[in-house]
C-alpha cells in the first residue's frame, strides 16, 4: 500500500472516529493473533504486521505508518473490537513517587550517543 497516494480516511473506510473512545497516544498496542486472518484489511494487516515484533504505544504504530493518531485509534479500535489486537492502557505514575536519577541519567547519555 503506498500511503502517499492513499488519504489516511481511506484506510479507515471514511470514519474519522473510533468504535470505543478509550485509545490514548500512549495505549500500549499488542497482535493477539501469530497468524494474520486473510479476512482483515489491508490497513488491518500493515498495522498487525508493525505490531509482530512486540508491543508499541499506538502513537509510535501511528509513526510507522505516517497517518495521524486519530486514524490509527479507528483502525485499532476496530483490530480490538475483532479480537486481533491486545490493548493496555498507560500506566500513570503517582505524583509522589521519587524520579530514578540513575535512569534519567541513562536516558540522557544514550541520547547524547545518537547525537
Amino acid at each position: 500500500m503506498n500511503r502517499r497516494l492513499i488519504p489516511p480516511y481511506v484506510w479507515t473506510g471514511g470514519r474519522t472516529r473510533p468504535s470505543r473512545n478509550v485509545l490514548d497516544r500512549l495505549t500500549a498496542l499488542r497482535a493477539a493473533v501469530d497468524t494474520i486472518p486473510s479476512d482483515v484489511s489491508p490497513a488491518g494487516q500493515r498495522v498487525l504486521e508493525i505490531l509482530g515484533a512486540g508491543a508499541l504505544p499506538l502513537a509510535e504504530v501511528a509513526a510507522h505508518l505516517s497517518l495521524p493518531v486519530s486514524f490509527v485509534k479507528v483502525l485499532a479500535s476496530d483490530l480490538f473490537d475483532q479480537g486481533l489486537l491486545i490493548v493496555r492502557a498507560p500506566t500513570p505514575v503517582p505524583a509522589d513517587e521519587p524520579l530514578d536519577t540513575q535512569l534519567l541519567e541513562r536516558v540522557i547519555r544514550g541520547l547524547r550517543a545518537l547525537q
